[in-house]
């Protein structure tokens, strides 16, 4: 294709990155996961046997990152999301940058772009981000990537206009100073879809799922129960039941644990249920069509356990989403590509 260009997937999760900007064009030409049971569904779906499994932080980015136009990662959100910051305080432990596990790690990002200069930097977060220690997490960001010669645009973005789930994620996009004019930059605008909320009926199995994702009645009792005390309090914690004509609320990686957070009412008295896995996919925009073009007859097949893969999708960033980003992406590369054949031309 000659519209296409190379990316490289950091911190890559089962793969949204990957699969939003393979769709707008994107080759990919490096991939980062340490963790070993994301790394397995990855290898699996995408049969990349050259994915990096190592720390980023002690990765040779000279040896083994190979230039490319764009930088997308999704680095992790827990040091900042309000409940990995409210459960870190209450443990007494850091959070945000002060989190040497994790909250870090978005510098070895800023390394990885200091050394290969991409022309373009997609990254991702919780919303929670931009709020997050005062603002103050949000400045680092902005003046570390400005440093670095890079123009920042931002948005929250929420999925629901391509999936049945509220889920609002900040999406960065930086541009070389290098390689885009100004007035290339002030035009890039992140896609808005204009479509009503979807519905969870387009992603519920045709037919009533095993009976192991129905809630057992010990936990249905205990969930109705602890609700009922945090409501007596004042506060909101507790369960969230869900019909098919109703869009959900955020899937997380604690889903595997009660699946509190998105239960599926059933007829009768019968009690709620989990989302299957094959449904939390769907959720999260692996649908179909992403299925299909990865060789798949239909739907991405399940290579982890149940917990493992509840955690993955809900750690994943949606692809349908990416890919709408990815497409204005590739827009703006393509018309700098045209500008400077033309320069080109002109001088010869």
């Amino acid at each position: 294709m000659a519209d296409e260009f190379t990316f490289i997937d950091l911190f890559a999760g089962i793969g949204g990155f990957r699969l939003g900007l393979s769709a707008a064009g994107g080759v990919p030409v490096f991939s980062n996961e340490w963790d070993k049971h994301a790394a397995q569904t990855y290898r699996s779906w995408y049969g990349d046997s050259e994915l990096s499994t190592e720390d980023i932080r002690e990765i040779n980015i000279e040896r083994d990152i190979p230039e490319h136009d764009v930088l997308s990662a999704g680095f992790p959100c827990q040091p900042f999301s309000i409940a990995g910051v409210s459960k870190k305080i209450s443990l007494g432990r850091p959070h945000g940058f002060a989190d040497l596990k994790q909250g870090n790690l978005f510098f070895s990002i800023c390394e990885i772009v200091a050394i290969r200069r991409p022309k373009i930097v997609l990254l991702e977060n919780v919303k929670n981000l931009l709020g997050h220690d005062g603002g103050e997490t949000w400045e680092i960001i902005k003046q570390s990537l400005e440093s670095l010669n890079y123009e920042i645009r931002h948005e929250v973005i929420n999925a629901a206009g391509w999936v049945p789930q509220n889920r609002r994620r900040v999406f960065i996009v930086a541009f070389s100073r290098e390689v885009f004019d100004q007035e290339t930059i002030k035009n890039f605008s992140f896609p808005v879809s204009d479509l009503p909320p979807k519905q969870l009926r387009s992603i519920l199995e045709s037919k009533s799922p095993d009976k192991k994702y129905m809630l057992t009645d010990n936990l249905w009792l205990y969930l109705q129960e602890y609700a009922a005390r945090h409501k007596a309090k004042g506060n909101g914690f507790g369960y969230k039941l869900y019909g098919p004509s109703d869009t959900a609320g955020t899937l997380s990686a604690r889903y595997y644990k009660d699946g509190a957070e998105i239960l599926i009412r059933q007829k009768g008295w019968r009690n709620p249920r989990r989302l299957t896995p094959a449904e939390a996919g769907r959720l999260m925009g692996f649908n179909a069509e992403f299925a299909v073009a990865n060789g798949f007859d239909g739907a991405f097949p399940q290579v982890v356990s149940d917990m493992q893969s509840y955690k993955q999708y809900g750690n994943s960033v949606s692809p349908l989403v990416v890919k709408e980003i990815a497409l204005e992406i590739a827009q703006v590369l393509r018309k700098s590509k045209s500008e400077n054949v033309s320069r080109r031309k002109k001088k010869l």
